[in-house]
């Protein structure tokens, strides 16, 4: 499998993993499906991203940072989104899950996607 179809269906199946984190929080357990769906799109973004990059750079260390750098900022886009019901931007809560989906994404797709000849 390219690297670019890898990276959507990990970020795809991860991102949904993202979303369920948030019920840990129970002021968002209302909101639990917008969020694993807003989540899963971030994902297949980021893993599409992370596919189209590791198919230039073949780096295992650059892919993992990119893959960390791209979810990062998708997920600071989101928790910077104001929230009428809360009085804080839940930045951790957002970027923490994220990231580490980021990581892994970035990871897996350098380490274990073939390169198309």
């Amino acid at each position: 499998m390219n690297k670019p179809v890898f990276g959507l269906i990990l970020g795809g199946i991860l991102g949904i993993f993202d979303g369920l984190t948030a019920l840990l929080y129970p002021e968002a357990r209302p909101l639990i499906a917008g969020i694993v769906v807003g989540s899963t799109f971030k994902g297949v973004i980021t893993g599409l991203a992370i596919g189209f990059f590791a198919r230039k750079v073949n780096s295992l260390a650059w892919g993992t940072v990119f893959g960390l750098g791209v979810k990062l900022l998708l997920s600071f886009l989101v928790a910077a989104m104001p929230e009428p019901n809360l009085n804080y931007h839940p930045y951790a809560e957002i970027m923490v899950p994220g990231g580490i989906v980021g990581l892994l994404v970035g990871l897996a797709t350098q380490k274990f996607s073939t390169m198309r000849a």
